[in-house]
């Protein structure tokens, strides 16, 4: 919230600080805005137009070489210590900082677009009497506002009165917690009586005392006064902001928190600054790279202290001084002189270089190919051009499920109807055949009603349902009675159906195809249609759904006059319930289950019953008196349901799947094989987030152990949780082994990792896991999932996502990645290290917040393991070969320091100081980190195991940078003294003398850049053109204006500039200055090439063994066969997975219900892309590279 005190004021912020009670008055914006309530204005964006600048310089500056840069320039602004020009420091610097600004600049410029286009939105708000059309961004706490159909929520508010019987609305939330399926809302009675008389409307003066904002989706506590009554509020009074108007022609309410306050917007988390690991290394080495620059530049200090004390009067004939007389002086400022030259070893061309390097990797993430997704034109995005490296080190993914891993589209797959099973299809030798797009559908053109775009391959069904089998009449008319859904006839005379679960609408859908259409439903009875025939049922009873029942029923009573009770459920439930002559059939019924729950399919049973007349006017009296009952009346409903829902007949089962996202459960399983650890944060509901484990091979059959842990208090979670705890680990201690870690200062406890004894999951809901997250058990449930494989948290808020994310962020060093579609997902994509977004069913609220963003979820497994994990190798080559480089140069001037008096003197030509980071090496090392890869992405996909470096960041970290150390002071002593002792006393051919400072100069600085390129050659895996067009032409470019600038010409033009007149031409023409570079080289690279030869022969590493094999088999390797989808038996079932709350039963047998004209309305799922009606069954195999593109990689 913290951004938006600009946009309310210090004291606004303060006031939503400090409220503990909302008290607001309908249509009076004087007393309202009095109460410093925020408006209904929302700001995502970092920065306005005044705070840029100072902001994004501070973020910048916090780059310890940013600052330190800033305190070089102030260095050289001071002439008696500078002995090189002050723009040499400020032209870099600016560059980087414009650089890195305008990308932050225009990232922050879409956010506000995205503000600007939500916050002008328009809706229609009651002022002065009359209803007029506002923007957002100017509806104030108390308004009235109409809404109508589609539209989304202006903000949250207290629902009036509705066009729907009973003043309903319903409303999709799939903005809040992912779920597509709609949500009933209902007004008060009192209120709902104004309907939409705009002179009520106007006259309306309720005054509602309430809770303050706060971010709980599910909770609503409040009051409102009307003509001195008293009216409790609560969570189903209210709609929410990001939902969406469904099936209701119109409605109104009354504004109760705005913008900022909503609860969408709480839930929303803070915009953070993000930086990748190794910018955090980097700024600890760079505070190590200043201590040693501070020591270096010291100890030459005191040698100059010391020289000038002893020596330094023998040379003032040669070197007038002013400062003679003062050693001490003398050697302070050579300090200060020393830090300006020896400065290369922080170059600022190194983070221009990683800037480029990274845009560059993003370049290729836009480009790929591999992860455009055709059917929506979409292409793979990097939002954010700073975090790819970061990629490559990923080690737990947090992922959302509806919408994510799943398309969140129902369809009837399979069904046992008397101990037959349909919906497989078999060849001509009886052998199973996998279902693709190309295999014969059943045609339903005999049925008139049907939905064309139902799909089904199993003609058998249909022959059974045309010969009449009863089991089977039996089976679909049961379907087509025994539910809450509602039917609609739209314009065009097509019917649709209302579901408020998907998997409801899925069976109901095909009832109908299979000749048991649902037409209509009043409160008394349901009309069908039976193999073309109208056939009417009385409605005696609904018997509804709710989640201990785990069933729901209906009574009918036929056109015969015969009563029957159908029933659908988990098939446990249904099986205690089943006649005993059922028990074959149950059997049989049971091997079918275990078979669809082992395809990953959702399961109901099916069951009837024949009631006796004069049982059921028993019956009915006994449920009247409990539905009538003042206390207790739940409890003696389910008696009475208990009663008369006993010896059915088993009629069979029906397996319904909620499709998955092509490739899910291969992209899993390869994330799985990387050593990744994903956890599913889902808002569904229990069973559902079960199943969907299973398909998409998130949980499995061969886990050692699956724990539930689902209990009401505490003390029970955290039992649970130990108790899981040491069932994996006998071995585990009471209290978590920490490891002290931080950087800069900032100390951190680090939860060291607990072996396991095979693999586990752990399954947790929502209210165990509220327990789960306070202070004093936060870090048993830490340990105990991070010890599982798989963790999946049903029915959680946005919120408790993000403090899932956040928790294992701050106790286990480990990078998390965050994915999801939906606005409910925004916190948990801010709160992790990488967020990524799916542009799919659920708005653009997810991508817009997110790092990287695609359509698909199968393409992450490209993301990480090829892209992520290219990127982070190139930047780890590129910083390891840099600081070599530079430190390699820049120890040369401290070893010349010892030979030139300690006097600042550069042992370089200045030239050569200038163009050597900025011409002679910079393009082939961004060749390096731009085209380098130790395997292509076929063998990435083959051994995913290659990602393990990056998660153990092994291939750069403080050994590595040692190593680097150690390396570059070998290297510089043989460079300096070397060529030292090779030309003292050496004289030319012609007998002339050879050993002066430029001849010196310019054999160093060959001998350096030949010897840093061949180093660059030596980690160069992956040759291309651009490689060899750079190496070759830096060195080329090299003598090129070596021999240029030591001309007589650039001499006589610009004497001062350019004093090493014919230096080149006089020593470059010597065989033994030749011999001198080929020594220094060959022992400089000689100990490098030995150490990698007897370290890959005697220790090779995953990534060594990897390219062994790719180089014997000079090829690719050949692509992943397709497989069928491997077939289990699983004991765990589901029944009612979708089912997310109580039904609309209640509703449906009320004497009110559809009291009013019948009129048509649009429907809740149009039949063109109906997500009900899509029922091809979901085949899985395995996603080859060659069926998203024929295309080469486009690196």
């Amino acid at each position: 919230m913290g951004s938006l005190l600009s946009s309310f004021g210090l004291n606004c912020g303060k006031e939503e600080v400090n409220e503990e009670e909302r008290h607001i008055r309908a249509n009076d914006r004087a007393f309202n805005l009095s109460r410093h309530y925020a408006n209904n204005a929302i700001k995502t964006s970092k920065y306005n137009i005044f705070t840029f600048l100072p902001l994004n310089l501070f973020e910048q500056l916090q780059r310890l070489a940013n600052a330190y840069f800033i305190f070089l320039l102030i260095l050289q602004l001071i002439p008696q210590i500078s002995s090189l020009s002050w723009f040499t420091t400020v032209v870099p610097l600016v560059l980087v900082l414009s650089i890195t600004a305008a990308k932050d600049g225009t990232d922050d410029y879409n956010r506000h677009k995205s503000d600007k286009q939500v916050n002008n939105r328009e809706v229609e708000v009651l002022i002065d009497g009359q209803l007029k059309k506002e923007k957002w961004m100017n509806v104030q706490v108390g308004d009235i506002i109409k809404l109508e159909t589609d539209e989304f929520v202006t903000a949250d508010l207290l629902l009036l009165s509705s066009s729907e019987p009973l003043n309903l609305v319903y409303v999709e939330t799939a903005e809040l917690d992912g779920e597509t399926n709609l949500k009933v809302k209902q007004a008060l009675t009192v209120t709902g009586e104004i309907g939409d008389s705009i002179e009520n409307l106007a006259a309306f003066d309720g005054e509602v005392h309430c809770e303050p904002p706060n971010n709980h989706l599910d909770k609503f506590k409040g009051t409102l006064t009307l003509n001195g009554e008293v009216h409790s509020l609560d969570n189903d009074k209210i709609l929410l902001r990001g939902c969406t108007l469904r099936n209701t022609e119109w409605c109104f309410g009354m504004v109760i928190f705005g913008g900022p306050d909503t609860k969408l917007m709480q839930n929303s988390g803070k915009t953070k600054f993000k930086r990748t690991s190794v910018d955090h290394l980097m700024n600890l080495l760079v505070l190590c790279i200043i201590g040693m620059l501070a020591l270096l530049c010291t100890v030459l200090a005191i040698g100059n202290t010391i020289w000038e004390t002893t020596e330094g009067s023998s040379f003032t004939v040669f070197l007038p001084s002013t400062d003679s007389s003062d050693p001490v002086l003398s050697g302070f400022l050579t300090f200060w002189s020393y830090v300006i030259i020896l400065n290369t070893v922080v170059p600022i061309s190194l983070y221009v270089s990683v800037e480029m390097i990274r845009l560059g990797n993003s370049f290729y993430i836009n480009w790929d190919r591999k992860m455009y997704y055709p059917r929506k034109d979409t292409p793979a995005q990097a939002r954010t051009t700073t975090l790819n490296e970061e990629l490559g080190q990923i080690k737990y993914i947090f992922s959302d499920k509806t919408g994510t891993l799943t398309q969140n589209i129902m369809t009837f797959n399979r069904c046992s109807i008397n101990g037959k099973s349909y919906g497989e299809v078999f060849d001509f030798s009886g052998q199973r055949m996998e279902i693709t797009e190309k295999t014969e559908k059943v045609d339903f053109s005999w049925n008139p009603l049907a939905d064309p775009k139902f799909a089904f391959h199993d003609h058998s069904l249909v022959e059974t349902v045309k010969l009449g089998t009863p089991e089977v009449h039996a089976f679909f008319r049961l379907l087509a009675l025994c539910h809450t859904v509602m039917p609609e006839e739209k314009k065009d005379g097509q019917l649709a159906y209302q579901a408020q679960s998907p998997d409801e609408g899925a069976l109901v859908l095909a009832a109908r195809n299979f000749g048991f259409v649902f037409r209509e439903r009043t409160p008394e009875s349901i009309s069908v249609v039976e193999m073309g025939e109208h056939t009417t049922y009385e409605l005696l009873a609904v018997l509804d759904f709710n989640n201990v029942r785990k069933r729901m029923s209906v009574i009918v009573r036929n056109p015969e006059g015969k009563l029957y009770l159908y029933c659908k459920g988990a098939d446990t439930i249904i099986y205690e319930r089943l006649h005993p002559s059922c028990t074959k059939l149950m059997e049989v019924t049971s091997e079918h289950l275990s078979e669809y729950a082992g395809e990953g399919l959702r399961t109901l049973a099916l069951a009837y019953k024949e009631i006796d007349e004069g049982y059921f006017e028993e019956w009915r009296h006994r449920h009247y008196v409990a539905s009538t009952a003042m206390d207790n009346r739940e409890e003696q409903l389910d008696a009475v349901y208990e009663e008369i829902e006993k010896d059915l007949q088993l009629l069979g089962a029906t397996a319904v799947e909620d499709k998955l996202q092509d490739g899910v459960p291969q992209t899993i399983e390869q994330l799985a094989k990387a050593d990744i650890k994903i956890w599913v944060l889902t808002g569904d509901k229990q069973e559902t987030a079960e199943n969907i484990g299973y398909s998409c091979n998130l949980l499995r059959e061969e886990m050692a152990e699956v724990f539930i842990v689902a209990s009401n208090s505490p003390e029970e979670v955290r039992e649970e949780l130990r108790n899981a705890r040491k069932k994996m680990n006998p071995r585990s201690g009471d209290e978590p082994t920490f490891i002290k870690s931080g950087i800069l200062g900032k100390r951190s406890q680090v939860m060291q990792e607990e072996e396991t004894d095979g693999e586990y999951a752990m399954v947790i809901n929502g209210h165990s896991l509220a327990f789960a997250l306070q202070k004093d058990m936060e870090m048993e449930f830490l340990r105990t999932a991070c010890m599982c494989q798989t963790v999946i948290c049903c029915r959680v808020t946005p919120l408790q996502k993000a403090q899932v994310v956040e928790l294992v962020k701050k106790h286990k060093k480990v990078v998390t990645l965050a994915i999801g579609d939906g606005a409910n997902d925004v916190s948990m994509i801010k709160a992790a290290h990488i967020g990524v977004g799916i542009s799919g069913q659920e708005g653009m609220q997810a991508v817009l917040s997110s790092d990287f963003s695609f359509a698909q979820f199968r393409y992450l497994q490209r993301l990480l393991l090829v892209h992520g994990r290219w990127s982070y190798l190139r930047m780890c080559k590129f910083l390891r070969y840099f600081f070599y480089k530079n430190f390699t140069f820049t120890f040369v001037h401290f070893w010349y320091g010892f030979f030139c008096g300690f006097s600042a003197q550069t042992v370089y030509d200045q030239w050569f100081i200038t163009l050597y980071n900025l011409v002679y090496t910079a393009l082939p090392v961004l060749a390096l980190a731009l085209f380098d890869q130790d395997v292509n992405d076929r063998w990435s996909f083959q051994y995913p195991q290659l990602y393990s470096p990056g998660q153990l960041n092994m291939y750069f970290n403080k050994k590595v940078f040692l190593r680097i150390l150690l390396q570059s002071c070998y290297c510089s002593l043989i460079l300096f003294f070397i060529p030292y002792a090779c030309v003292h006393d050496t004289v030319r051919d012609d007998g002339k003398d050879i050993a002066d400072y430029q001849s010196f100069a310019l054999l160093a600085q060959t001998s350096l850049l030949i010897t840093v390129n061949i180093q660059m050659a030596l980690d160069t895996y992956y040759w291309t053109a651009v490689n060899h067009f750079f190496l070759w032409g830096s060195m080329s470019v090299y003598f090129a204006v070596t021999f240029t600038m030591y001309s007589n010409g650039m001499f006589l033009i610009f004497t001062s500039s350019f004093p090493f007149i014919g230096t080149a031409r006089n020593s470059l023409n010597q065989p033994n200055m030749w011999l001198t570079m080929f020594l220094s080289t060959m022992l400089c690279t000689l100990p490098v090439v030995a150490y990698r030869f007897l370290f890959i022969q005697l220790y090779p590493t995953i990534n060594d063994k990897v390219r062994h094999k790719a180089r014997q088999a000079k090829a690719a390797p050949p692509p992943t066969p397709r497989r069928f989808t491997r077939r289990r038996i699983s004991t765990r079932r589901s029944g009612y997975a979708f089912s997310h709350a109580r039904g609309y039963g209640d509703l449906v047998t009320s004497g009110r219900f559809l009291l009013r004209p019948k009129r048509t309305r649009p429907a809740l799922f149009p039949v063109v892309d109906s997500p009900v009606t899509s029922t091809t069954p979901q085949t899985y195999r395995t996603i080859t590279e060659e069926d998203e593109s024929r295309s080469p990689t486009s690196e």
